[in-house]
């Protein structure tokens, strides 16, 4: 659609990639599993990939679908009771303002989901990844302490709340219009960025072109897509992202629900497909990651006999805090058969991968070890 002063975007809705509807970028089967709006990264396509994860192999989360985004005509807008100077930036003004380079992980808060399933046999609803939604970038931007200050921000400001120009997103009938959530000043001045390129290019459309923002270490949904403004305020802000949804219920949550959810915890994964067949005999590097929303991971132990007996993984490469460390351990099976592998992280805070994961009814924040089989075959 054309834009105009009201709607601030310059959007459009264009042709979208094969197989999920309102998601632009191809997902190759080898790449991606598709779940209804959303596509999950496979494990096994990470072999070989660098630190980073090339934005075509980059998981995507999406309420609603992906907007395409004239960035000539965007405009982010500040404004609320807690700045002194409500004002717009442009995308050129933006991009003319310092910058900065962080490499963080963006993880969905549902990462893991279906394992409350299928390893704790407890009912979940929601979208069920495995453990593919999360994906570490390079991301370069201004950071938000930048614009706030630039438009007043005010030292009785308490949130900050960005909201996307994605579609509005509607369920059983309710529109819950577009995905906003709030986060504290505190936060919003300490190291959140305005994120306008991933990976030394532009974003793609998928992954939040021409603005999104970056929360290093909070769940995904903290760094909201196609940012279109953000209100800064001098009292609490909520939306149904902090109400209705991304908080816990079930037993062991308070009747009303917990918090609503911000850091994300501890987890691993091997670089290897589910139900993998292995030869026997034959050396194997097993490769994984792990990452923590509480800080840098300090070890990896792994287990290739169903937890009976551990070893210490070989860490290499970066240890960024927001981000994750890479592993791997030389295994040699002699006999046939199927087994379960295991990696349990520990991060600098001293937070252990549990053996289960409390039960909530939406099937967030899962970081209980990882049960990954695998078939053992003769060469």
């Amino acid at each position: 659609m054309p834009y105009t002063a009201e709607s601030g975007t310059g959007q459009r809705h264009g042709t979208h990639g094969d197989g999920v509807p309102g998601i632009v970028k191809p997902l190759p089967p080898e790449l991606f599993v598709a779940h209804d709006t959303n596509a999950e990264t496979r494990w096994e396509a990470m072999g070989g990939v660098g630190y980073h994860v090339p934005a075509e192999r980059f998981f995507v989360r999406n309420h609603t679908s992906t907007p395409i985004i004239d960035a000539a005509a965007w405009r982010l807008r500040l404004h609320g009771s807690g700045l002194r100077a409500p004002r717009d930036f442009g995308y050129a003004e933006l991009l003319s303002l310092p910058a900065v380079t962080r490499d963080v992980m963006i993880e969905c808060a549902g990462n893991g989901r279906s394992l409350f399933a299928s390893q704790q046999g407890q009912e979940v609803i929601g979208t069920p990844w495995r453990l593919g939604a999360a994906g570490v970038a390079r991301w370069r931007g201004v950071p938000l302490s930048t614009v706030l200050r630039l438009a007043g921000v005010t030292p009785d400001a308490v949130d900050v709340m960005p909201r996307g120009l994605d579609p509005h997103y509607f369920e059983g009938g309710v529109d819950f219009g577009r995905v906003r959530r709030p986060i504290p000043v505190a936060k919003a001045l300490d190291d959140v960025i305005l994120a306008y390129e991933m990976n030394g290019r532009p974003l793609p459309p998928d992954h939040g072109y021409p603005v999104r923002l970056v929360v290093p270490s909070w769940i995904g949904l903290a760094s909201i897509k196609w940012v279109g403004d953000i209100e800064v305020s001098a009292s609490p802000l909520s939306s149904p992202w902090t109400t209705e949804f991304y908080r816990m219920f079930g037993a062991a949550y308070p009747l009303r629900g917990g918090e609503p959810l911000s850091t994300q915890n501890i987890r691993s994964a091997f670089e290897l497909a589910w139900g993998a067949r292995l030869a026997a005999g034959h050396p194997h590097v097993l490769r994984g990651r792990s990452w923590s929303g509480g800080g840098r991971i300090t070890g990896v132990r792994v287990s290739l006999d169903g937890g009976a007996t551990w070893r210490p993984a070989q860490l290499h490469g970066s240890h960024l805090a927001p981000a994750w460390v890479r592993w791997h351990v030389t295994w040699c099976p002699r006999a046939t058969g199927p087994y379960e592998l295991m990696a349990r992280a520990t991060d600098e805070t001293g937070a252990v991968q549990p053996d289960r994961t409390p039960h909530n009814r939406f099937g967030y924040l899962f970081d209980a070890v990882v049960r990954h089989p695998v078939t053992v075959v003769n060469a």
